[in-house]
C-alpha cells in the first residue's frame, strides 16, 4: 500500500506590512512555533524561505497574503498542533494580526510520501475548497477524507 502524508495549506491577509509595528508580536512568535511544528508528533516538512519562515514567499498578486505549507502524518497529528499545542494561542489571537477571510482561508489533501507540494499546489486546492466545497481533492477538518485507497475505520 502506497503511503500518504497530509498536505496543508493556510492563508492570512496581514492588517500591516509584516515588518510594522501592527505585526511586531506575530513576527516573534514566528520562530518559536515554527520551532514548536518541527518538534511535534507527526510531522514532515514546512515551507520556508533562507529566513526560515514562509512570510516572504508570495503566491498571490495581493502582497498582504502570506501562506503556510506543511506536511504531517496524519489528521490527528497536524489537528493537535494546531489545536492542543501552544499554536493554539496564536490562532485564538489571529484577529490582532489579520483580517477575517470570507469562507476557508486553509486546505488539506493527501500526498505521496516523498512528494512536497509546491505554493501554487497549494493555492489550487484552496481554490478548490472555496468554489466547491469539502472533498478528496482539498477538505477542511469539517469533513476530512481518507489516503486515496484507504477506507475508513473508527471515527473522527
Amino acid at each position: 500500500m502506497t503511503q500518504f502524508h497530509l498536505a496543508q495549506i493556510n492563508i492570512a491577509r496581514m492588517l500591516a506590512p509584516i515588518d510594522g509595528p501592527v505585526m511586531a508580536d506575530f513576527v516573534a512568535q514566528l520562530a518559536p512555533i515554527n520551532a514548536l511544528a518541527e518538534e511535534s508528533l507527526g510531522f514532515v516538512w514546512r515551507l520556508q524561505s533562507e529566513d526560515g519562515d514562509a512570510t516572504s514567499i508570495k503566491v498571490y498578486d495581493d502582497e498582504m497574503i502570506i501562506i503556510n505549507l506543511t506536511l504531517w502524518e496524519s489528521v490527528e497529528a497536524l489537528r493537535g498542533y494546531v489545536y492542543k499545542s501552544a499554536h493554539s494561542r496564536v490562532m485564538r489571537d489571529r484577529r490582532r494580526w489579520f483580517e477575517k477571510f470570507d469562507g476557508p482561508y486553509y486546505a488539506m489533501w493527501w500526498v505521496p510520501a516523498g512528494h512536497v507540494p509546491d505554493p501554487q499546489e497549494g493555492k489550487e486546492r484552496l481554490e478548490h475548497l472555496r468554489e466547491h466545497g469539502d472533498s478528496a481533492f482539498a477538505f477542511s477538518f469539517k469533513r476530512v477524507f481518507n489516503p486515496p485507497g484507504v477506507e475508513f475505520s473508527g471515527s473522527r
